[in-house]
């Protein structure tokens, strides 16, 4: 593919940091070097690191690793790490282009915006879905570019719209722009959607792909929630089906490790991933090698299969929190409200009945006059249009906390539909 007619100028313009660029050498064997500007690791207090898990194992890391996280390292990551996740794409994806590369990032968001940057060229659509991730908006609404929604529902993204939006352009350009370039890039959260808690069924996926084959489209799959899916097998992703390298995807250990040690990797085409590196190289340089070594260790001590075990776990405990959640919301907004069963994740989209078209007062002042907190849907939506949504999440609130926060929740609703009918 031609990687080059996608790049915005600003992406086209990075090139290798001079003194970035010599990393690699810098550990090479017999290598003597009078480049490095980096402190002496011998002034540093640390001497060794270890962790108790949970399970009382306390693991000790590798003397020499310890050594090196605390220096400058490579810019796509610590290497032994970087090859870690590379065989875990492999053996979980089984992308069909072999040639892909991967680097890892401050975190799945850090390499979000690196990779959006590197298409935001002024003036230039971009295709998201509706709604969406509000961390993405946040970023995409500071970019130069329109976003043109696309549709979702309880099977995930509407491929045929999105047929429609593209052939049809620019007829179906919520901006109106008669002369704006066709989009070119898709931004999807294909599972357990951040906020509508929906997966993309596979029928949907493969669907999807065709219709971006058959306009040239390259999909940036943000898929932090993949290993929380409910049922096996999991559903396969874009990257697993990715038979022409347009599938940037974008992982995260958030979700399953922690969300504090800050760790997420991209993994697609090269030239793509090489212009995230070099967007890194002119910005935070590489990812804290702390981190990379906390999770590093772990993973290598556990191996592929303590590690799905670990994730077949982590699902199960959501999965439970899940099925509280479901019956709370039968009970308390039933009549009140309509709402997908997530298969994955963390999150409900609810829409509110009873007459009510917009959520966002409801929800900001008269929920939180309630003590019940809840996201009105109106942060999800691309072009900040009223909608009756709602985003609540069941992840971190305590199983005997569920019910009466739901209770909360459905009285609010309930005074609002009343006041609505009687005023109508």
């Amino acid at each position: 593919m031609d990687y080059r007619k996608f790049l915005s100028t600003r992406s086209k313009a990075r090139v290798p940091s001079a003194i970035r660029a010599l990393m690699p050498l810098y550990n090479k064997k017999d290598m003597i070097s009078l480049a490095a500007g980096m402190p002496n690791p011998e002034t540093f207090p640390y001497a060794s690191m270890s962790v108790t898990l949970k399970s009382g194992e306390i693991i000790t890391f590798d003397d020499d690793l310890f050594r090196r996280s605390l220096s400058y390292d490579y810019t796509s990551g610590m290497p032994q790490f970087n090859q870690w996740l590379r065989e875990l794409q492999i053996r979980e994806h089984a992308p069909p282009c072999k040639e892909f590369d991967l680097s890892i990032g401050s975190g799945s968001q850090d390499l979000f915006t690196k990779a959006m940057e590197m298409f935001a060229e002024p003036g230039t659509a971009l295709l998201v879905e509706e709604p969406t991730y509000a961390g993405a908006l946040s970023f995409l609404k500071s970019e130069p570019v329109d976003l043109v929604p696309v549709n979702t529902d309880s099977e995930g993204i509407d491929p045929e719209m999105l047929d429609r939006i593209l052939t049809s352009w620019p007829e179906l350009n919520p901006t109106g722009k008669k002369d704006q370039p066709r989009p070119q890039v898709l931004y999807t959260v294909p599972v357990g959607g951040n906020p509508t808690g929906v997966s993309s069924t596979l029928q949907r996926k493969k669907r999807t792909y065709e219709v971006c084959q058959k306009h040239d489209i390259l999909i940036i799959e943000d898929d932090p929630y993949y290993y929380l899916q409910f049922k096996t097998p999991r559903t396969p992703s874009y990257f697993s089906m990715d038979v022409d390298g347009r599938v940037l995807r974008m992982d995260s250990m958030s979700k399953i490790l922690s969300s504090g040690i800050r760790i997420g990797w991209v993994t697609g085409p090269k030239v793509l991933v090489e212009r995230i590196n070099l967007h890194t190289m002119s910005t935070n340089l590489q990812p804290a090698g702390v981190p990379q070594l906390m999770a590093y260790g772990l993973l290598a001590e556990w191996g592929y299969d303590g590690f799905f075990a670990h994730v077949d776990r982590v699902a199960n405990f959501y999965r439970e929190r899940r099925d509280v959640f479901e019956e709370s919301l039968e009970r308390h907004l039933k009549g009140l409200a309509e709402w997908v069963v997530p298969d994955s994740g963390m999150f409900v989209w609810i829409r509110l009945l009873g007459g009510i078209t917009d959520s966002n007062e409801l929800i900001l002042q008269k929920a939180v006059k309630n003590n019940v907190l809840a996201v009105p849907g109106v942060a999800f939506m691309p072009l900040n249009d009223i909608t009756p949504c709602v985003r609540v999440s069941y992840s971190c609130i305590e199983k005997d906390q569920i019910d009466e926060a739901v209770r909360r929740l459905a009285t609010v609703i309930r005074e609002e539909a009343a006041a609505n009918s009687a005023n109508n």
